[in-house]
């Protein structure tokens, strides 16, 4: 008999963090190592809400809270809703956990049967499968494609969608590629899941206040109200207020679902941290201007990404409309052989010999579903990211 539960043969490591990893036990041998695999703002929390963390401190906000959150939050979660998106939600209709991860995980589980099939788009956040996986479903994959900037087309949505269809994972803008979906490029899809009243969708906005030029974010329960009662909107703290050590996610949805995810974490991880939640108030009520400002950053970095990235022999990287993610091609890179003698057979390949003879980290693009590309967080320095787009553009010259 094994020791080992069989589900763990379901799911892998994350890639993101191993690559991570990776990168810091280079730097620990004293490698020049320039890391571009964490997701996480550079920025430090705006100290508001450093502030309002001690504060909770101070008056001994330490203690347990209700499983699925304190009022004070679930309140200020509702008036961001209706104030960023014009969704109502009462406070019975939300649920906030140990970061969106959890959230994602928990409404998975509470939903899932054996056989359930759930609609990823690719290329995805790498957690969403094997998250499926665990959680009893089958991770069905939708591909989207470079031709259409890497978003969801209604045929191949409509192609992938079964009698066994439980839920469609739906992240804009996206982790790795960027891409942020229109009204109308929404809308598209949301007509489609009209037709399909057995289909609830899972709508991640992690990213949702992160978007630049003249783009404007919308949820498919604000372009489509007839979803209203079958989605499950899913944000958090973490991106757009620079917490994510602070591990703060929430939902909002319709109440049986909201019960049923509060029941899983009850017998999980429990309440959230106490002063994580009351940060996060803070974060949702307090002033908002720094994350414009924050953006204008990230937009200077976006830019100064793509534009060497474009430079380098054999990539080709799109614009993207927002998070702080590039998902550049290296089509043009695969067969060739790097200075160092690595045959470039695949991007897990390209990665490898790049962090091996050049020191930049970054994600192999199999890791999301789609082949062959790797993703560049450009959330770090204008020097970290112009030295490590400089060593791409030698590598890739110096394959042949």
């Amino acid at each position: 008999m094994a020791f080992l539960s069989d589900t763990l043969s379901r799911v892998k490591p994350s890639p993101t963090i191993a690559v991570t990893t990776k990168a810091a036990e280079l730097k620990a041998e004293g490698r020049d190592v320039i890391g571009l695999g964490a997701g996480e703002p550079d920025f430090d929390t705006p100290q508001n809400i450093k502030d309002a963390a001690k504060a909770a401190i101070d008056a001994g906000k330490t203690k347990y809270t209700a499983v699925d959150g304190i009022p004070e939050l679930k309140k200020a979660i509702c008036a961001k809703f209706k104030r960023d998106n014009g969704l109502d939600y009462s406070p019975a209709q939300v649920t906030i956990g140990t970061g969106g991860k959890q959230v994602l995980y928990n409404a998975l589980m509470a939903t899932l049967n054996a056989g359930d099939e759930v609609v990823i788009p690719a290329p995805y956040w790498v957690s969403y499968p094997d998250m499926v996986l665990l959680a009893g479903g089958e991770p069905v994959i939708a591909e989207a494609t470079a031709e259409t900037a890497y978003k969801l087309t209604p045929e191949a949505l409509e192609g992938a969608i079964t009698p066994k269809t439980k839920w469609l994972i739906f992240n804009s803008p996206s982790n790795p590629t960027g891409a942020g979906y229109t009204w109308d490029e929404l809308k598209a899809l949301t007509d489609v899941l009209m037709r399909h009243p057995h289909v609830w969708v899972m709508s991640d906005d992690m990213y949702e206040h992160l978007v630049y030029d003249d783009f404007k974010f919308c949820t498919p329960a604000q372009v489509e109200p007839g979803l209203y009662e079958r989605t499950l909107t899913v944000n958090g703290v973490s991106k757009a207020y620079a917490m994510t050590g602070w591990r703060i996610g929430y939902a909002a949805g319709p109440v049986e679902v909201i019960k049923a995810m509060g029941k899983i974490q009850s017998q999980s991880t429990s309440n959230p941290c106490s002063v994580s939640q009351w940060a996060a108030v803070e974060a949702l009520n307090g002033p908002q201007d720094y994350i414009a400002e924050n953006n204008k950053t990230f937009q200077r970095r976006r830019d100064l990404v793509v534009d060497m990235l474009n430079a380098a022999e054999g990539i080709v990287c799109p614009v993207p409309e927002g998070a702080f993610y590039v998902y550049p091609s290296i089509a043009g890179c695969i067969g060739k052989t790097s200075a160092g003698g690595a045959k470039i057979v695949d991007d897990e390949a390209f990665a490898t010999a790049l962090l091996e003879e050049t020191g930049v980290a970054v994600v192999f693009g199999a890791a999301f579903g789609t082949s062959p590309c790797f993703r560049v967080s450009y959330a770090t320095s204008d020097e970290a990211l112009r030295e490590a787009c400089t060593r791409i553009q030698k590598f890739c010259a110096g394959l042949s």
